[in-house]
This record gives C-alpha cells, sequence and structure tokens, in this order.
C-alpha cells in the first residue's frame, strides 16, 4: 500500500481529462490517401520503440474519412488499448486515429503533459488497468476502464520538476538509442562489404573459391519437436526455428537461451551438433526464411530442432564465419527464388543444394573477418546492456518520485 504525502491530491483520471474512443471508416482502404492534402492516419506502427512523442505517419485518410473518425491534435495522449497495451503518446501532429486508440484531451488546467506521460506509464497505473480488465471481463483497454483509475498528483510546480528529472533520464536513454541504431547501420555495411568481398582487410590478398552448397556441407539429422516438448531445464539443448529467427545472432554460445529437450532419450549421438556446424531455418512467417546461426562455444549437447537444416561443413573453417556469411545477403540472396508460400515462407533442401558459398580460401582471413564483425557486435550488445541498465534506474526514479517517497527539493 503505497501512503502518498498529504498535499498530493487523489483523484480519477475522469476528474480531470477527457477521454475518447476512435473510430475506423470501413472499409479504411477506401479512405487512404497519398495526396498532400490528406489527414494524417495514425497507426501502432507510427509509435516509436522508446521514444514519447509521435511525430508522423505512414498513411493518410481522406477528409471524407476523417469525417468518420476522431480527430486528434499536438499535445493530446493517445493509448494503445491492445497492442503494447496502455502504452501512452503524446502526439507532435494533428490527425485521426481508429478504434484500436483512446484520446486523452483537456488535462491542462490539472497535469503537466510531461509529468502525465511518466504517470500514465507507470506500472501502479498499468496495474489498475490490468485490475479493472480483468473484473470486467475484456481483454482490451477502454474508455470505462481508464475513467476509473485513480491517482494522487502534487501540485504543477512540483510535477514539473518530477517531468524534468525523469525526462533527462529518457534523454539519455534515447541518445544511446541512436546510437545503437548508427552502429547496426555501421555494423550491417561492414558485414556486406567484408563477407562480400567488397573490401579486403589489410594483409590478405589470397584468392576466394567457389563452393557448392552439397559439396561445403554434408546435412545432419534434425527432429521436429514443438515447444511444448521443450523446457529449460535439462542435459540436452534443442535449437528452435524460432529462436534462431528471432532470438540468435550469427553466432550461437552460452550466452543465448537454449531450450532443452523433456526427453532426450531419443537423441542419437550421431544427431549431435559440433561448434561450427550451421542451422538455417527452413521457414518463416516473411523473407527472414534461410537465416542462420552457427554453432560456437556452446558446452552443453546440442540438437538441431523444428524447422531447422542442420550442415556441417567438410571444409575447414573459422568460427563464426559461417554465421556472419550466410546471413548476408551476398548469400541469403540466392534462396529468393525457391521460397515457397504464402502465409509461411519455406525453403527445401533440395533448393539450398542449389546455392553456392563464395569465401576466402584462407581460414586466418575468414577469422579475421569473423573477429572484426564480431567486434561490432559486442560493442553494440554493450551499448543495448547499458540502455537497458538506464531503463532500470529510471523505473525505480519513477516509482519514487510519482508516489512521493522521494521528494525534490525547491
Amino acid at each position: 500500500m503505497v501512503t502518498y504525502p498529504k498535499d498530493w491530491k487523489e483523484k480519477t483520471f475522469n476528474a480531470f481529462l477527457k477521454i475518447k474512443r476512435g473510430a475506423s471508416p470501413r472499409p479504411i482502404e477506401s479512405y487512404l490517401t497519398s495526396n498532400i492534402g490528406g489527414v494524417n492516419w495514425i497507426k501502432i506502427g507510427d509509435a516509436p520503440r522508446y521514444g514519447k512523442y509521435i511525430t508522423s505517419t505512414e498513411e493518410k485518410i481522406t477528409t471524407m474519412g476523417a469525417a468518420h473518425s476522431v480527430r486528434v491534435f499536438p499535445g493530446d495522449f493517445i493509448l494503445s488499448n491492445s497492442m503494447s497495451f496502455g502504452r501512452p503518446y503524446i502526439l507532435s501532429i494533428a490527425g485521426c486515429i481508429h478504434d484500436g486508440w483512446l484520446r486523452l484531451y483537456d488535462f491542462q488546467a490539472e497535469a503537466d503533459d510531461e509529468f502525465l506521460y511518466y504517470l500514465l506509464s507507470s506500472s501502479y497505473v498499468q496495474r489498475q488497468y490490468e485490475s479493472f480488465a480483468a473484473g470486467s471481463g475484456v481483454q482490451n483497454l477502454n474508455k470505462e476502464v481508464v475513467k476509473n483509475v485513480v491517482v494522487c498528483i502534487p501540485s504543477l510546480t512540483e510535477q514539473k520538476k518530477i517531468a524534468q528529472t525523469l525526462s533527462s533520464f529518457d534523454t539519455y536513454i534515447d541518445d544511446l538509442a541512436e546510437l545503437i541504431e548508427k552502429k547496426r547501420g555501421i555494423r550491417d555495411g561492414a558485414l556486406e562489404d567484408l563477407v562480400g568481398g567488397h573490401t579486403r582487410l589489410k594483409g590478405y590478398d589470397k584468392a576466394w573459391t567457389t563452393y557448392s552448397f552439397g559439396d561445403y556441407f554434408s546435412l545432419l539429422q534434425t527432429n521436429t519437436y514443438a515447444r511444448d516438448q521443450l523446457t529449460d531445464k535439462g542435459n540436452i539443448g534443442d535449437v528452435h526455428y524460432g529462436d534462431v529467427l528471432v532470438k540468435y545472432g550469427a553466432v550461437l554460445t552460452d550466452k543465448d537461451d537454449i531450450p532443452r529437450l523433456k526427453n532426450p532419450s531419443c537423441v542419437k549421438e550421431r544427431s549431435l551438433l559440433k561448434q561450427k556446424d550451421v542451422l538455417i531455418a527452413d521457414t518463416a512467417e516473411d523473407d527472414a526464411v534461410g537465416k542462420v546461426v552457427q554453432v560456437g562455444a556452446v558446452t552443453i549437447p546440442l540438437v538441431g530442432g523444428l524447422h531447422t537444416v542442420a550442415c556441417r561443413p567438410n571444409y575447414e573453417t573459422a568460427d563464426g564465419f559461417l554465421g556472419y556469411y550466410m546471413n548476408s545477403t551476398s548469400y541469403h540472396d540466392q534462396l529468393y527464388p525457391y521460397i515457397t508460400g504464402i502465409k509461411v515462407s519455406s525453403v527445401s533442401k533440395k533448393s539450398f543444394s542449389e546455392t553456392e558459398l563464395y569465401i576466402p580460401s584462407d581460414v586466418k582471413e575468414q577469422k579475421a573477418i569473423a573477429d572484426t564483425l564480431t567486434a561490432m557486435d559486442e560493442e553494440i550488445e554493450a551499448l543495448e546492456n547499458e540502455r537497458d541498465k538506464m531503463i532500470q534506474i529510471r523505473e525505480g526514479a519513477m516509482d519514487d518520485l510519482l508516489t512521493g517517497r522521494i521528494r525534490l527539493k525547491a
């Protein structure tokens, strides 16, 4: 139970701001326009991943479509009521919102906009959303749920000081996020240049060699165990295609979260993976199909899992090099003619045999390339860890400042 300062005022959201649900003209496709005079059509994809302001939209709707929607204006808040449940955004633009958003407005007499952003983002408010929504039997956020949330707020002067303090954290987090994206862009460019042979590292000038996939690799046995047959405990790791697509980078190590087999008794020793083996995801919901992870320094036994193609190099190769090379456009683009499916994309084992690898014949050059890219990935990872740590620190500061446990000096 939180005890707020006596000079803070307890209010419901309904007591000091207005709430309106968005609306969508239907069918929406009939109202989309590329006309410069169109009205901004705000969707969840327009919201920033870390920032608080929505500044632009990908799509616009006609003025007729806007008449059947809900207008919003700079300074308004919008809350997503399904995806990113209850996350607030401040508008820097005017536009229209569909029924997946709630508009919050006319709060300025009681609340500073930056302070309100942090209040709406707080765990205290989020827990009330979840409690009211669960009690009503509705899984999404609606107007009545938000109206009934109870908060305690200080004077406008103290609100501004709290907001300024928390904003300093966000500025640092946003700067880190921008730096991370810049570093990723540099790393992606270096990947294509180095593994494609467009840029050679100093001291390496030996010719590169072309190998057919079938000549370079021997295929290994994999299994078809679904997620419900995996666990977080056990002796044998299972490399599932979903993790290859989403969680893993170019090289698999002990730092990665690797599910374990519930029933390892059926695993045959010949199907166990070795360091430098490659696993390819042969199924995906988009053109990420064919994404690769190469086995690095992993201390538990591993097997290839559902929808993976497990390959063992028949030639000497450097640690990590194939993970980087086979995720590059130099290799991956060869798969496009062989991708099948509409909702789900897949590539057959036979199709992989139609591809080629053009790589350094000098394993030392492979290693130098992999080491260069690994160093870049480690720098990005360190920045991501710093960002995540700062987010945790900000969350703690929010809890202290928004409950009045810590008061800022006048």
